[in-house]
């Protein structure tokens, strides 16, 4: 899956999701990260010019990550809940399925409160204010989510957590928009 990912072979990641909801998976802390990472990536591709025929598509994966967060949301890591929450709220607003962008931060903000050492917590709370527009979001605030994240990641467990690269991206990406104002 990692390789996968350096490579942006996201065909590698849509047949583990697919796996996941046909065996109906017991959830380990991974599969929602991939269920996540990989609606990101086919809303994303549906909202391209062009690729239009995706957006059923994408709105059925968006569907199957809200239900395996709503079964599996008492065995979830401290602030994870909160974290994928708000995580379907900006894929269902991408998606024109919903609107609740203000409710997203909020849960965003939350996940990284109840789990302040956790990378992945850290890490969607530094791409939501990377993303948001301002006054609601931050690069400067982003940038020190992502490096705390970051720093977290140096340890051995975290060597092939996909997070891991992109949130040197992000750290990177910040540092660029952050020196051009």
């Amino acid at each position: 899956m990692f390789d996968a990912y350096l490579r942006e072979d996201m065909s590698v990641w849509q047949a583990y999701v697919d796996t996941l909801h046909i065996t109906h998976y017991t959830l380990h802390n991974n599969s929602l990260l991939y269920e996540y990472g990989f609606c990101g990536y086919i809303v994303a591709e549906a909202k391209k010019d062009g690729k239009e025929s995706l957006l059923p598509e994408a709105k059925r994966y968006v569907a199957n990550f809200k239900s395996s967060i709503i079964n599996h949301q008492s065995s979830m890591p401290k602030g994870h809940y909160e974290m994928y929450m708000s995580a379907v709220l900006v894929y269902e607003l991408r998606l024109h399925e919903s609107f609740h962008p203000a409710k997203a931060m909020s849960l965003a903000k939350k996940a990284a409160q109840l789990a302040p050492n956790d990378p992945r917590t850290l890490t969607y709370y530094g791409t939501s204010l990377f993303y948001a527009p301002k006054p609601f979001g931050s690069k400067q605030e982003a940038l020190t989510y992502f490096q705390r994240a970051y720093d977290i990641m140096q340890a051995p467990k975290w060597q092939y957590c996909w997070l891991k690269p992109n949130a040197k991206m992000y750290i990177d990406q910040c540092q660029d928009k952050l020196k051009k104002h």
